[in-house]
Order: structure tokens, then C-alpha cells, then sequence
């Protein structure tokens, strides 16, 4: 397989040929990108805008943010886990993820609360039930943070937090991104719910073939990272998925490992239009997989010193007929509704007038989208002047 062919299926697989939405955007479009994509990552990083809305409106353009939560979080096609980190996945999916639940875990603060205080999980269930939805100030005991832990979170957070990690509570519903607790049988519909539970090689022989589905085409790692599985865990199940026709085994041009191609995985003839994909987005998360498909070297540098910053806080690549051309660093300025442009740079030997200009109509879409009424952009950056 060549190496253009290799992304032309990954950008098919991720919902990135279809074009956008010229009509009314509604909940089947955002059923048909959760169908591409499998999992939407949550962070909790504002700067620019929640991460959870960007996948969406890369596929689809402008749309309601307010339709896609309720969707998310009250109708009970999705629910709340650790997917590939903090995710919103398929409620049907619920049963390929009980084997995390029953005894995927460890954690020390979590085993301590439970040591020194071995009622105080049950107590904090039994709250829920009563008075759930809930958040953790709602609790009777929630505790006072622990300054020495890293997250700052009190024995009520650590507790509704392990709870959720067991699946025995989950999220009702996310007012201004706040986590209100439920228990799980009264968010997640009960079809899904009384679903068999696959023992834990069938779920994970699952998750990978899903993982292959939203990939197109990938390497065990790209499978693997996808739901955040051990590779000495998918490695030997992937083997099995060969043998078994539900994967194929490729070569790719320029990869020095095996690519898994989805039997059913889409080859267009070619990829079209723009979109600012948010640095958890589905197509780029894994980054040493878009280095090896689009040559971008690709890192968030939220937790670099701003001194070592190379290209700023918040950078969203740019993607433009299929190709990786520019990378811009944005920041949503509320008091004076505008969106600031802190950078913006080119990949080298692209055309610097033809992805500036197409840069800058997505910035002006994004930021109307957003409700602002400017886009102010800053001298930073080779594409800076272009915009």
C-alpha cells in the first residue's frame, strides 16, 4: 500500500471525505461523526474552546453547542468513561469496557481512603442514590482538599471518582463542564445495561476491530492507543483477528512495522476541504502515527515552560485538502469577544498565500461559530502576515 493510499483511508475512516454539512445540523450528524470517530476525547482545558465540541464542528461546521451536550449527556445513546483518557463513548459500547471496571485499576490515593476509612465508599454510593444527580460539594462528608495531592481533590471527589472508575456510578449530565454523578442504572438505558458481558480477550478483540473501523488502517500501537490498551495485552489478540478475516494484514510504504487494515475500511479518490482539529482529536491524539502518515511533528505544549515553547499554549493543526499545511495557536479572549491568533506557522513547501487564505476563512468561521465578533491576529509566526 502506498503512503498516500494509507491516508487516504485514515482521513475516510475519521469522517474527513463526506464534506460538511450545508443544511441544518441535528442529532444525526452528530451520530454519524460518533460512527466515524468511536470516541470523543473530554479535556479540561478552555483556552480556545471545550475539546469535546471541536471533532464536531471539523466534520460538520457551525452547529448548535448546546444541542450536542444535551445530546451527549441526557439522551443515553452516550456515556462517560475512560475510554482513550477521559472519554464520551457509544452506550452500546458499555459492555466491552466492564473488564476496566471490575479490575483494571490501580490507585494509591483511592486503596488509602478505603484503608482508613472502609465505609466511606458504600456511604457516598448510598448519597448518590438518594440524592443523585449529584456533585461532590451535594455530599454530607465531602472532606477538604489535600493540598500534597497532585489532582487537589477531596476524599467525597476521590470517592465518586473510584466509584465512577468501577462503573457504579457515572455522569448524568456536565452543567458549565461540571460532573454531576448518577448511578449508572438510571443514566445508561437498561438495553444496554443487561447486555452480556464478554469475558476480557472478546471485549478487547473488539475494541481493537472498532479502533481499526475509526482507523481505516493503522500499526498495533495506532489499534492499541485507541482505547489505551497494553500492547503485550493486543498484541497476541490482533494475531487472532488475522486469522480470523476481521483484519488484514498490510505493508505500507515508508512504515517499518505491519499495518491492519479494516476489511470494510473506505478508499476515496481523493480528500478535500479544510478543518482545525483540536489537539484531541481522534485523527491526531496519537502522535507518533501522524508523523509517520502526514510527516507533522505534532506536541501539545501546555505543560512546557513558556520559554520552551516553540509554537505556543494551544496549537491546532490545520488540515487542508487532505494534507497537514499550517499550525495555528489560539486563545479566546471573553472579556472582549474576540479570538486572539497568539501564532500561526507553515509547514515548509507549502503555499504560504493559498493556506493563509484558507486559514483564514476557517478562523473567521470558527470564531462566528463561537459567538465572537473579531479575530485578531498576532505578527508571531511565518503565516502570521499571510492571514
Amino acid at each position: 500500500m502506498r503512503e498516500e493510499e494509507a491516508r487516504r483511508y485514515a482521513l475516510a475512516a475519521q469522517g474527513f471525505t463526506e464534506g460538511r454539512t450545508r443544511g441544518r445540523v441535528d442529532v444525526r450528524h452528530f451520530r454519524n461523526v460518533v460512527g466515524h470517530v468511536g470516541v470523543v476525547q473530554l479535556d479540561s482545558v478552555n483556552v480556545f474552546a471545550r475539546s469535546h465540541y471541536m471533532p464536531f464542528f471539523s466534520r460538520l461546521g457551525p452547529y448548535d453547542r448546546g444541542a450536542v451536550d444535551r445530546w451527549l449527556w441526557r439522551s443515553g445513546e452516550m456515556f462517560e468513561y475512560w475510554g482513550h483518557m477521559a472519554s464520551l463513548l457509544p452506550s452500546s459500547e458499555h459492555r466491552l469496557f466492564r473488564w476496566r471496571m471490575d479490575h483494571g485499576w490501580t490507585w494509591n490515593r483511592a486503596e488509602r481512603l478505603i484503608a482508613e476509612q472502609p465505609g466511606y465508599l458504600d456511604s457516598v454510593l448510598a448519597q448518590v442514590g438518594e440524592k443523585g444527580p449529584l456533585q461532590t460539594s451535594d455530599l454530607d462528608e465531602p472532606g477538604s482538599r489535600d493540598d500534597t495531592a497532585m489532582w487537589n481533590w477531596s476524599n467525597g471527589k476521590v470517592a465518586l471518582e473510584m466509584l465512577f472508575i468501577q462503573g457504579r456510578v457515572t455522569t448524568a449530565d456536565r452543567p458549565n463542564f461540571v460532573r454531576m454523578y448518577d448511578l449508572t442504572e438510571r443514566v445508561i438505558p437498561s438495553r444496554h445495561l443487561g447486555a452480556a458481558t464478554p469475558d476480557q480477550d472478546d471485549a478487547i478483540a473488539e475494541l481493537l476491530v472498532l479502533a481499526a473501523a475509526s482507523l481505516g488502517v493503522g500499526t498495533a500501537d495506532d489499534l492499541a492507543d485507541y482505547h489505551r490498551i497494553r500492547m503485550p495485552v493486543a498484541r497476541p489478540v490482533l494475531s487472532r483477528l488475522v486469522e480470523a478475516g476481521r483484519l488484514i494484514e498490510v505493508s505500507v510504504d515508508g512504515w517499518d512495522r505491519p499495518g491492519y487494515l479494516h476489511p470494510d475500511a473506505s478508499l476515496p479518490r481523493r480528500a478535500a476541504g479544510t478543518a482545525l482539529l483540536s489537539p484531541f482529536d481522534s485523527l491526531i491524539w496519537y502522535r507518533p502515527r501522524v508523523e509517520r502518515i502526514w510527516g507533522f511533528h505534532y506536541r501539545i505544549e501546555i505543560y512546557v515552560p513558556e520559554p520552551r515553547r516553540v509554537y505556543g499554549y494551544y496549537v491546532l493543526p490545520f488540515l487542508l485538502d487532505g494534507e497537514l499545511v499550517a499550525r495555528v495557536d489560539l486563545k479566546t479572549d471573553r472579556r472582549g469577544n474576540a479570538m486572539l491568533v497568539k501564532g500561526a506557522f507553515a509547514e515548509p513547501g507549502v503555499d504560504q498565500v493559498a493556506v493563509g487564505a484558507a486559514l483564514g476563512s476557517e478562523l473567521e468561521l470558527v470564531a462566528s461559530w463561537l459567538g465572537l465578533d473579531d479575530v485578531k491576529v498576532e505578527g508571531n509566526g511565518d503565516l502570521a502576515p499571510f492571514l
